[in-house]
């Protein structure tokens, strides 16, 4: 069992790149909260207070709604990421990449939202909200090139967030809200266990084309808040400002490790030395977000709307998976970036019954090129959307949109920080180009 100890106290650090990669990294700032912003490309979201989901975008907007009143809203979102290899190569030659690209990583999510709120007197309002700010899904064919770096990331979320807001004046309005939020998350990826066989072994077996998989799945419960205000500066403008707190997570949960079986005993030996499954921890921060609006009527049939976001992505410089007993099994440097969104829209009064909607963005990527990693190769976006509303009655609306985003080419050259974890996943060289999403929403608005 010699050398079993060996592989045992050499190769922490080398296993370490078996779940690289970030707990958001198929996870990312989920605008679609609602379909009566979508259309209007998520434009004057702290400021336009149209319906319930206000109490997501900005508290305060409840002011404005009169009696009781409720939203249901769903999303459909098909994002599209391929990749296209572009010189690759192996960690080891026992377990080579292949040259399957990986298919189509985008996954088609539902996002669903609901909203309630019940104004108490004249200038006092309540609302609930429960939604999911967080999520979405990347996962690739398990025999693609970037196997080794990752197949599957998921990132889940679900918020909880009663509201309050009080009208000071006619002129300003004021909101703050409670959040309740769980994470789940999910991560795998595929092992080359014929080279941790070699390593641990010192070279003396050597059995190629031996490869299992990794899952790391882990879950946590946080609180947070949200604030907001707004100022009708004239009877035609509308200003709006919003924050959205961080929130932090002590994610606890477990890696399991499917290990192949080999007739030599002492592979199989290494194997699971090398690779125990138990439980893992992680600290991680959902970032902040703060939001300025503006809305402007322009006359009875046209209004406008304008907006610019930052999103506090700079609060994960790296993403550190331990196990409990304080092994280091992957440490990832992410290096994000703190980002801003801008985003103009407007809209058309057709009739008493229906309005039109258009809008466009440009959102910023927090991944920095040197920094993209397959479980999140994303990059900057631009918004083009189109959508409306139709009253089906004097207490009920039904909200469409449709976006088309388009995101920027880009190159990735990720080898997950090189050294001995380049030895086990390789060094992936490709491109993600035409790569998009495309979002579908609608949602029904009462008043009671």
């Amino acid at each position: 069992m010699t050398r079993t100890r060996i592989a045992v106290r050499t190769l922490p650090l080398l296993i370490a790149g078996l779940c690289s990669g970030s707990a958001m990294a198929a996870g990312f700032q989920l605008m679609e909260q609602n379909a009566s912003g979508l259309g209007s490309a998520y434009s004057g979201t702290a400021a336009v207070a149209e319906d319930a989901s206000t109490v997501f975008f900005n508290p305060a907007g409840m002011t404005y709604l009169p009696g009781i009143q409720a939203v249901i809203a769903g999303s459909l979102i098909k994002p599209q990421a391929k990749f296209s290899n572009d010189g690759s190569t192996a960690g080891s030659p026992l377990n080579p990449l292949g040259s399957a690209n990986g298919g189509d990583a985008g996954d088609l999510a539902f996002v669903p939202a609901t909203y309630f709120t019940m104004q108490l007197t004249p200038s006092l309002g309540i609302g609930l909200g429960i939604n999911a700010p967080f999520g979405l899904k990347t996962e690739y064919d398990s025999d693609w090139i970037g196997r080794y770096h990752g197949i599957k990331s998921e990132v889940r979320t679900i918020n909880i967030n009663p509201s309050i807001a009080y009208k000071i004046n006619d002129q300003i309005s004021i909101g703050a809200g409670l959040n309740f939020q769980r994470l789940d998350a999910e991560l795998t990826s595929a092992v080359a266990y014929s080279t941790i066989i070699a390593a641990g072994s010192r070279n003396a077996i050597l059995i190629p084309g031996l490869e299992g998989t990794s899952k790391v799945k882990g879950d946590d419960t946080g609180w947070g808040y949200n604030l907001g205000a707004i100022f009708q500066v004239s009877p035609s403008t509308r200003l709006g400002a919003a924050y959205r707190s961080k929130i932090k997570y002590n994610v606890t949960g477990d890696v399991t490790f499917d290990r192949p079986t080999s007739a030599n005993p002492t592979a199989n030996a290494i194997m699971a030395g090398a690779t125990p499954n138990g439980p893992i921890k992680l600290d991680i921060e959902l970032p902040d977000v703060a939001t300025f609006s503006v809305h402007q009527k322009l006359s009875e049939q046209w209004e406008m709307m304008g907006d610019v976001s930052w999103t506090g992505w700079a609060k994960i410089p790296r993403l550190s998976i331990y196990r409990t007993d304080g092994t280091l099994l992957s440490n990832t440097e992410e290096n994000w970036r703190n980002t801003v969104r801008v985003a103009f829209g407007g809209a058309y009064k057709y009739s008493d019954a229906l309005k039109l909607r258009a809008g466009v963005a440009y959102d910023q990527a927090p991944v920095e090129a040197e920094f993209r990693t397959p479980r999140l190769p994303d990059m900057d976006r631009y918004w083009l959307s189109l959508g409306g509303q139709y009253k089906v009655s004097a207490a009920g609306a039904i909200d469409f949109g449709y976006t088309h985003i388009f995101i920027k080419n880009g190159t990735i050259r990720d080898n997950s920080g090189g050294g001995q974890s380049q030895a086990l996943q390789g060094f992936l060289i490709g491109n993600y180009n035409s790569n998009s999403v495309d979002i579908l929403a609608v949602q029904y608005s009462h008043k009671f």
